[in-house]
């Protein structure tokens, strides 16, 4: 008999202080997730963030590129009880310990979350049933958090991108794990370039980290869609942290995820970023594309903010410091699998697939 993997899911009830248990921690939506050190997964979840160790500490054993999957829309549909057409997939993340993919998967019927991993031709559901995890609530004031965008680690913090019911809505939350008191909330200012002003209420949709002459930063994407740096050490507690705006990838996107990499010698940062019209991007028949990125725009000083330069569109132009990743088109989800490659979940023919693709 076929158990279905949503039913274990309850709501919620939040606590009021972050508290190390062992258990199940109960999460009933599953917005981001992202990878500590030594296999800790950090998850985002409605209006917290949730720390858990999984364990998965060693290289896996098959290497978990080992295995694509044409169908994977069906394979998973299959494993839920479900129909490919009533799943979704919400995001990806690869374990730099073991090299494991691990995918966040929506129920459209129930809205219930689900992690799966991959570990060569095998996907698995990840139990949390009895782990030991750390859970920190979100919290300013008296405001409500209303959404949870991306977290992801930093030097030794988990970031939390989110936004608040306040004038400076656009709230990250930085958490030392290691301090009795290591949660800080902070706003974002930001110069939108398509919009061109500064605004303090769009949730960053996406992080990475970045490390900038020994100085932790983050760095974090908005709809429409600037890329912007901010320091980490600026960030104490209610401070009001203006980001510095490197570039514009194109009004009417959002984006998706993003990580850095290098190859020849040279850095670089990968977008993937989807159509807000959903219609087909460049010549290709779908909404999803990928954009390559000079990492050194973020060392940029004076072509900034209002003087940032653009992919299209607008004043200054970024050039060959930007492109189009061809190979990565209908890209939905990807992540860094190793030094040259990224697994990606593309849009193809029939449905879904997971692929690893050179780094372009």
């Amino acid at each position: 008999m076929k158990r279905c993997l949503f039913t274990c899911l309850a709501l919620l009830v939040a606590a009021a202080t972050a508290h190390a248990d062992q258990g199940d921690p109960k999460l009933k939506t599953i917005d981001a997730i992202a990878f500590g050190p030594n296999g800790l997964l950090l998850i985002g979840s409605g209006t917290q963030v949730v720390t858990v160790e999984t364990g998965d500490t060693k290289p896996a054993n098959p290497s978990p590129p080992d295995a694509e999957f044409a169908d994977l829309d069906q394979q998973v549909a299959g494993m839920l009880g479900l129909s490919p057409k009533d799943i979704q997939f919400v995001k990806m993340a690869v374990n730099p310990a073991s090299r494991k993919a691990y995918i966040v998967v929506r129920s459209l019927k129930t809205k219930q979350d689900v992690i799966l991993t991959v570990n060569g031709g095998k996907l698995a559901e990840l139990s949390l049933e009895n782990v030991k995890y750390m859970r920190y609530p979100l919290a300013v004031g008296d405001k409500a958090i209303t959404k949870l965008t991306d977290v992801t680690w930093a030097g030794n913090r988990i970031v939390a991108a989110t936004q608040a019911g306040d004038t400076f809505g656009s709230r990250v939350f930085a958490i030392n794990p290691t301090a009795k008191d290591g949660l800080v909330s902070f706003s974002t200012e930001t110069f939108h370039t398509g919009h061109n002003k500064m605004e303090t209420k769009a949730p960053i949709i996406c992080l990475m980290p970045y490390e900038e002459d020994g100085k932790t930063n983050v760095v974090g994407s908005f709809t429409c869609t600037p890329i912007v740096k901010y320091p980490l050490e600026e960030m104490t507690s209610e401070a009001k942290v203006k980001g510095v705006t490197v570039l514009e990838l194109g009004q009417g996107n959002t984006p998706r995820s993003m990580f850095a990499y290098e190859k020849g010698g040279k850095k670089f940062i990968l977008v993937s970023v989807a159509r807000n019209n959903k219609k087909p991007a460049f010549d290709f028949p779908s909404g999803y594309w990928v954009a390559k990125v000079d990492f050194d725009l973020l060392k940029e000083t004076t072509a900034i903010n209002e003087k940032a330069p653009w992919r299209i569109g607008g004043g200054i132009k970024a050039g060959d410091r930007v492109s189009v990743a061809k190979d990565y088109f209908g890209v939905h989800q990807m992540a860094k699998l190793d030094d040259t490659r990224a697994i990606v979940i593309r849009e193809e023919k029939g449905g879904f697939a997971l692929r690893k693709l050179t780094l372009p």
